[in-house]
């Protein structure tokens, strides 16, 4: 008897991507085909995987929704289904705008698909996923949620508080993993350092990653999403300490100016954030830092955004990316505060500290012609493979182009030791030594 197709389309960030992961695993246990491939939608059934993090994404995910409920009326599709941040936190309002939807869940509610569907819920697989990934990598969520509120900000909103996985359940999942030739794990949460704290009375993301790093077969961990108040200094001697720890943070920073960071309610300030940034290049030399920044906040004035781009000349981050403030239905910051920033000033600035950070990029990139790094190769793309260096995170971040060579195939997953001996605004390229 012919599979019934389930096509699962996954809008958003990486910690979506992993509970799709989890749906796929169950849903081929109860023996359906899945598909991961929102280009190319040809199943039964789909399930949207929603997001509801900014405007540009709820709309994305909206129009999904809407391009899935087109087949159905069109005939090609049986049942759709949506998930995830934008019906966690909209579902009301989606089941009354788009009744082609058979049903909507939340975030966290997903598993109630299967019943919906006459199947069971496996939990004795509930580690196991179907990578969406190249299979030598893979994002690990170590939590949900966040207890910090910055005022523009809807997550807590939509996820609820910090809720840590205990520690045993992740190592476990990582040894799972291990043993089906997973090499990489990109470490994520909406708040990583504040992992432990609801479990065990205390921040243990430090130990957390002492003990993957101990595992055999984890090559490289790379680390997402930090917090920088109280950042637990004692993660960056855990980083110095193992060489399968990559030498890279993920540190959203958001603004650099007094009067912004207050407004936002990041409970830091700009003194702290300098030291601190110094301290990590302290303790960890050549730590690759990346940081995401906002322009176009609510009372942002030309000084505040002049502080914010002498901020980013100064401290030269080795990765970093922006975007302009929306206001959130919710937040604090969207319910009380005006967005008097016009939208032309705010995409004004954008552009104009996007302009800056790529000259940072780009000479950063070049410092690195005639080194060589140890490359993992995710892909073989037309006369080239890809990989990336330990400073490098899937997707976002800078790739390393090294010449096929007939004579010498390179095997995806695997290291190689290779020479840079030239870059661009982004990319190096570089020969196998």
């Amino acid at each position: 008897m012919k599979k019934i197709v389930v096509d699962i389309i996954t809008l958003g960030c990486s910690k979506n991507l992993v509970d799709s992961e989890r749906l796929m695993r169950q849903l081929e246990l109860e023996g359906f085909g899945v598909t991961h491939d929102e280009d190319n939608p040809k199943g039964d059934i789909a399930v949207v995987n929603t997001c509801g993090f900014i405007g540009d994404a709820k709309e994305e995910s909206i129009n999904m929704i809407l391009q899935m409920a087109r087949r159905k009326r069109d005939g090609n599709l049986r049942k759709l289904y949506v998930m995830g941040c934008l019906s966690e936190r909209y579902m009301k309002e989606l089941s009354q705008e788009i009744p082609e939807v058979d049903a909507y869940y939340g975030k966290f509610d997903w598993d109630m698909l299967l019943r919906d569907l006459g199947k069971e819920y496996h939990a004795e697989a509930s580690l196991e996923r179907c990578l969406t990934t190249p299979s030598h990598y893979a994002y690990l969520k170590i939590s949900e949620g966040c207890d910090r509120n910055c005022s523009y900000c809807a997550i807590p909103i939509i996820t609820g508080k910090h809720r840590s996985r205990p520690m045993d359940d992740i190592l476990q999942e990582v040894r799972l993993l291990v043993s089906q030739g997973v090499r990489e794990f990109q470490v994520i949460a909406q708040e990583l350092t504040y992992y432990g704290l609801d479990l065990y009375g205390k921040r243990m993301i430090a130990e957390l990653v002492d003990a993957m790093a101990r595992i055999e077969g984890v090559e490289w961990i790379r680390l997402h999403y930090a917090y920088p108040s109280q950042f637990p200094l004692e993660l960056l001697d855990v980083m110095a300490s193992h060489d399968n720890v990559c030498k890279y943070m993920d540190i959203a920073l958001q603004h650099i100016s007094d009067n912004i960071l207050q407004s936002m309610h990041r409970h830091i300030d700009k003194r702290q954030t300098y030291a601190l940034i110094q301290e990590m290049r302290r303790r960890v030399p050549g730590i690759h830092l990346r940081t995401t920044l906002m322009v176009g906040f609510p009372g942002e004035t030309d000084e505040d955004y002049r502080q914010l781009l002498d901020f980013v000349r100064d401290v030269r981050f080795e990765r970093m990316g922006a975007f302009a403030y929306s206001a959130e239905d919710g937040t604090f910051s969207g319910d009380n505060l005006a967005d008097d920033v016009p939208e032309d000033v705010k995409q004004a600035r954008l552009s104009k500290l996007m302009r800056v950070q790529q000259t940072i990029s780009m000479e950063v990139q070049a410092s690195k012609v005639g080194s060589v790094f140890r490359v993992m190769i995710d892909r073989k793309e037309g006369e080239y493979y890809v990989g990336r260096t330990e400073y490098d995170s899937p997707e976002v971040d800078p790739e390393v182009l090294i010449r096929a060579d007939s004579a010498r195939p390179l095997a995806v997953g695997n290291f190689y030791d290779v020479k840079i001996h030239d870059s661009d605004d982004f990319d190096l390229y570089g020969h196998v030594v």
